[in-house]
Parts: C-alpha cells; structure tokens; sequence
C-alpha cells in the first residue's frame, strides 16, 4: 500500500499565521467567548482500527499529528463520551487526506439510540467546523461513504458546547441535621448518643443515616454505642488530636448476643482510653475500624463471647492484645497491636506490626510483612475552622500506622469549598454537574435514588461518603461508573440494588481499556454493594473493575440472604465482584451469596489479601447450581487466560439449608500455571448443610460431617 500524504510543515505555519493575523487585524469586531471544548481525553470507541498506531483515543488527544484510522470497508464510527450530558453547539473534524463524502453527525443520551444534528453527502475533508445545536452526552461521526480507497481518518474529532442544565453549583455549605458535631464544652453529648443508638441498633434495613464528628480535645466519661449506618470519627489530622476517655462500643444484645449481623457503620480517627482498659469492638461484615487509638486492648467479640463473622482494621494502633476470640475470620492492614490472641478460621495480616507469625492452618494465622500498595481513605477534618478532606498519598510495600512518630502525614488537603455537598433530594444530573464543574462529592447522610448513572470521569475526583450514604439505581440503571483516568477515590457509602435489573451497580473504566494508572491508581474504600434485604433488588453483576491498576481495600458485596426481597429468583444475582482489568489489588475482599460466582477474575497480575466468602444459602436443590459438569460454581474464579495471579488468606463457606444435599465441587478455581499461585486456603461447611468435595479444583480434602472443621491447603499449586 503506498503511503498517505501527510500535510506540509510550510502549509500548517502558513495557516498559523493567517490564524494570528486575523486575531490581530485593527478594527475587528469583539468576538463572543467561545464554546468549551468537552471531548479532549474523553473515552472514544470505534468500529475498527486500521492498526495499533491509529487507535480511536487519538482522535480526541489534541494533538494534530496523531489520527484514528479505520479499516477499508463502509461503514464506520467513532464515538466520544462525554461523561455528562451537555448543550452542544459545533463540532470539528480535521479530516486526514483519508476523509468521509457521506457521513452523519449523531447524538445520543445513553449510547444506543441515537438521533441526527447535521449529515452530508458531500464531504470535502479537511478542517470541517459544523454548528449543531442539542443535548447529549455521546456524539458520532458514522461514516458511509469513503472519498477514497482507504479508511476513514481523523486528526481530531472536537465537539464544543456547555456543560450542566442549571446555574453554576455552589461547593461547601452545611452538613445537614444528620451530621452532628460535638466540640469538647458541647452540652447532653451521652443523651445525643444514646438517642441515635436507640433509633439505630436493631434498625437493619432502615432508613436513618447518622454522622457523629467530635471536634479536636477531650471528651470525658463518654460510651458512644453504635449501631446500623452510623459512623463516629474525629476531625483531626491525627487520632491523638480528638480522645475519648470513655468507649465507642458495638455489641449484640439486640441480638441475643450473636454479632454476626452487625453490619454497616464504622469508627475512624479517634483515640481511646477505654474504662476498663479493653474496647469491645463485636462486628461482622462491612464495619471498618480505621486510623484509631486504643490505649489499652480491643476485644472483637460480643458480650458472652457468641459468634461474630469478621472484620476489617487498617492504620490503627491498638496499644494493648486484640482479642478475637469468636470472630470467624478478620483482616487487619498497616497497623501496630500490643498482640493477638485466638483465632477460629482465617486470620490475615499485612503491614501489621506486632502481628502473629505465620502459622496457618493452625493457629490460622496468614502474616505478610508489608503490604504490597497502599492508599488510606480520605477523611474529612478541621483546619482551624475550616473543614478540609484530607487524602492521603500511596504507599509501597507499607508497615504500620500511616500517622504517629512525630512525622507530618503524607497526602494533601481539598478545602470542603471544591466539593458539592449532596444531600438527599439531590438528582442524578445535579450530581454529575457538579463533577463536570470540577467539584468533589461529599454525600451526607442519606438514602438517594438516582435515575441515571453518576459520572466520575474527572482525574483524581474525591467521593466521600458520611454516615453510610446509600444510592439506589432506579430504573435498571448503574449507579456509578468512574472513566478511564487517574486517581478517583471512592470511599465511605452503600450501593443498594433497586427492584429493575442493573447491569451492574459500581463500575470502575471503561470496557477494554489499556491505559496504565499504575503511578496514580482508583482506590474503592468501604464500598459497600447490597442486592435485596432493604427490598426486592436485582442486578448481574455488583461490582464490575475494569481499570488497570485499581486498589479495592475493603468492601462487602453481599447478595442478601435475610431481609425483606429474599429468594432465589427475587434478588437475585449472578455475580459480586468481577476483574477485568490488570494489577488490580484487592486488601479485605467480603462476597457473599451470589447465584452463581461470587468472583471472577479475568485481569492479570491480580492479588488478593484476605477473601471471606459464604455460598449463597437459598439454592433450591443441585441442579439450581449446576455449572455444566461441574457441581456449584466457584466462590472465587481465576479465568483459564490468566497467566500470572495470588492470592493469601482464601476462604469460602457453605451453608445450604433449603436443600443441605447439595455438593459443591470446589471453592476455588484457576488455571494450573506457575505464575498462578495461592497461600492458605480453606473450605467449612457450616454445621453440615452442603458439603464441599475440594477446596480448589481437585485438589484438598472433602468437608464432612456437622463439625465445621475447614479442609485447608496451605500452597497452590
């Protein structure tokens, strides 16, 4: 194929300098302002590519010297999202010599139906600038008519208008009743506690959001009991800046003293004195205990020592033991503890100083030295008078606190003016106005139910959730999607599955992208994904990751096994968590009783630091989890591609007691190649309902009995 021509230096610096010329001429009439350019470093997609050196990004790079080219065939496209709508006025095609005669210029609200602002079939190439006028969210060039032999193929492809339907959006502003701030002279604090607590801790699946914040000095005397979707945190930059001399308590007398239901609410960034010297921290699944001072020890269990199922601390220092006692399993994270004692099934540790040495299967302790990557959660505090969100900076092969020894935390501060304050009334579009605006999220405390997906396609944007903010997709819609750029931080709220189908709830980039975020990756802290319980709720797939590089560091995506909409038809989903893309690292992975796998990872290079896993309950005999000839699927896949993968401290259980018959092949399953490899795996069967016949592949000892003795295998292959 001989080559294209390419347009001469001479000829673009004479059209530089007309350009110049014409800006500089006396006498000129004052031009209006121009419209915003909106699709520069958009995601773009395209029928074709003529080879790897013309992909369809370089089509909106800015940059004239790079081009998407498509195959030699009619028809073609190529399409922008421009990650909100907007008000479109022009769009400009630099056509290389390779151009369209026929084409439509196309838009669209959702990127499948689509109607036509401008189409020719008279196109001459070269610089087109086209006015349009409408409201859309993706636009499309969809050749179909070539002008020559080759492809069609673009320098640039610039779409021009106005972003938001509504006037600029304010950033700050108040809390909302829901966000309540004590400073240390601040009258009835234990009365306001206990108010809350009473109001939330048997409210499982209400709809009350509660913020506590204590401002920076000491609080004597104090016992803050926290129940469902409630969050206490201090407001300084340290934990050592706001002490209770007093507890923050969980326990389950609300449920006879079992605290394997004591989900959903959170402590961060607070020191301890506890009253009698040990903190009683009983909590399961979705309850993090961050960036806090005891002084003195933490006891996981409930009062009396019933079950407990797991939980997550990270950038703590507890100064005396951690008793786990009944907790199940738990992860702790980049932290420093006086000891541990006990432990029933599976016990992880990264970066953790005064940790456990390793010792699975027993005592059943998984203990890293450091952790690979890692970012802590924003959080939200004071300076002066001012509130800031402070966001912490990565770190590598991290151990112990992030803060403490006299040293500065690493990270910068967003003053709360460059965020949008959501409260609850707030709509979809609103939202995703304020991120094109250039605003943060700050979500209070709330229940918001959104009739399209929140757009978080700005590099490095922060959504930051209070009190266990809740969203709710209608309509079938995906909650969030987050583009294919650096540095978004998601953390702090609760995606609730709505009674219309989701593709999916959270997704994380774009389908097939390739772009390396490695220097400054997605994090997704406390994010919680929720299928039924609160009321009928469907989707395929919870949570979707699709970004290179992403860090996961503690989420629960459980599909309800109690609740209200419960049923293996009526909430149900096929899938919890699926990779897709590359050195992605989940820290504190929960999936729960999804209909068929619970993970799926299809990315390379991915790793895993603690998996806690039940099979979903409510399978109705075995044929309902028939996995062609194999019996159930896998709690956790590692797809036949995938060359290179770990994992640490891997456990799946099963509790199938709508039909106790039933057999599950293995709990785990992956490809047999050296760079796949994973460290202390365990399979239990609870009390005997449902067994397991490996714990991954073929390989481990079958679960037997009502014992709940774990098969475990210490190294894979």
């Amino acid at each position: 194929m001989p080559p294209r021509p390419r347009p001469s230096l001479a000829a673009a610096l004479a059209a530089a300098l007309v350009a110049t010329l014409l800006v500089l001429l006396p006498g000129s009439t004052t031009a209006q302002a121009a419209p915003v350019l909106l699709s520069q470093g958009r995601p773009v997609t395209a029928s074709s590519t003529e080879g790897a050196g013309t992909p369809a990004s370089a089509a909106v790079d800015g940059d004239n010297g790079t081009r998407w080219s498509s195959q030699f065939a009619d028809p073609q496209w190529i399409q922008v999202d421009l990650g909100a709508a907007a008000r479109l006025s022009q769009v400009v095609l630099r056509w290389e010599t390779a151009h369209a005669r026929a084409y439509r210029i196309e838009l669209s609200t959702d990127g499948s139906n689509w109607t036509t602002a401008h189409s020719t079939t008279a196109g001459t190439g070269g610089v087109q600038t086209l006015d349009i006028t409408g409201t859309a969210r993706h636009v499309r060039v969809y050749g179909t008519e070539r002008a020559t032999a080759w492809g069609y193929s673009l320098w640039e492809f610039q779409v021009y208008g106005t972003t938001g339907t509504g006037p600029t959006l304010p950033g700050g502003g108040d809390l909302g009743p829901n966000v309540i701030v004590f400073d240390p002279s601040t009258p009835g604090i234990q009365a306001r506690l206990d108010q809350v607590f009473q109001q939330q801790e048997s409210a499982q699946f209400g709809s009350g959001r509660y913020q506590f914040l204590f401002k920076p000095g000491t609080y004597n005397g104090l016992n803050a009991q926290i129940g469902f979707y409630t969050s206490i945190s201090g407001l300084g930059l340290s934990p050592d800046d706001t002490t209770i001399n007093g507890d923050v308590t969980v326990d389950a007398g609300w449920f006879n003293g079992n605290a394997t239901q004591n989900f959903w609410r959170s402590a961060e960034n607070l020191a301890l004195n506890p009253v009698n010297g040990t903190d009683r921290w009983a909590v399961s699944q979705a309850a993090p205990f961050r960036r806090m001072h005891v002084k003195g020890g933490l006891n996981l269990a409930p009062n009396g020592y019933g079950w407990a199922s797991g939980g997550y601390i990270a950038d703590s220092k507890i100064d005396g033991q951690v008793g786990n006692y009944s907790q199940q399993q738990w992860y702790t994270r980049d932290s420093s503890i006086g000891g541990w004692s006990n432990g029933v099934w599976n016990q992880v540790f990264s970066g953790t100083q005064g940790a456990p040495a390793q010792g699975f299967p027993n005592p059943p302790y998984t203990t890293l030295d450091t952790t690979p990557v890692s970012r802590e959660k924003p959080f939200l505090y004071l300076d002066g008078n001012e509130y800031k969100v402070f966001v912490p900076a990565k770190r590598v092969d991290a151990r112990g606190t992030s803060w403490g020894n006299g040293t500065a935390p690493q990270g910068s501060s967003i003053p709360l003016s460059q965020f949008y304050v959501v409260r609850p009334g707030a709509s979809a579009e609103t939202i995703n106005q304020a991120v094109t605006q250039g605003l943060h999220l700050l979500f209070t405390p709330g229940v918001y139910h959104v009739d399209r997906t929140i757009q978080v396609n700005r590099p490095g944007t922060v959504v930051l959730g209070l009190g266990l903010a809740t969203i709710v997709p209608d309509n079938g819609v995906t909650a969030m999607k987050v583009g294919d750029v650096d540095g978004v931080r998601l953390a702090g709220f609760l995606i609730d599955a709505g009674p219309v189908n989701s593709p999916s709830l959270l997704e994380i980039g774009p389908a097939g992208t390739t772009t390396d975020h490695a220097a400054d990756p997605t994090t997704v802290q406390d994010v919680f994904i929720r299928v039924g319980g609160a009321g009928p709720g469907r989707a395929t797939v919870g949570m979707v990751v699709n970004n290179h590089d992403t860090i996961v560091d503690h989420t629960w995506i459980w599909r309800a096994d109690h609740g209200d909409g419960v049923g293996w038809e009526t909430n149900r989903s096929d899938y919890g968590f699926r990779v897709n893309g590359d050195d992605v690292l989940a820290t504190g992975l929960f999936v729960e009783h999804f209909n068929k796998y619970d993970v799926q990872w299809n990315g390379e290079r991915g790793r895993t630091i603690f998996f806690q896993n039940e099979k979903a309950y409510d399978a109705p005999h075995q044929a309902a989890i028939q996995n062609g000839s194999i019996k159930g699927y896998a709690a956790y896949q590692v797809a036949d591609s995938v060359a290179v993968h770990e994992g640490w401290g891997l456990g799946s259980y099963c509790y199938y007691n709508v039909d106790p018959t039933i057999r599950q092949e293995h709990g785990f399953q992956a490809p047999v190649k050296p760079g796949v490899r994973f460290h202390d795996l365990l399979v239990v069967s609870l009390g005997g309902n449902g067994q397991y016949e490996h714990v991954i592949n073929g390989t481990g000892a079958p679960t037997s009995g009502t014992s709940t003795v774990p098969s475990t295998i210490v190294s894979f292959p």
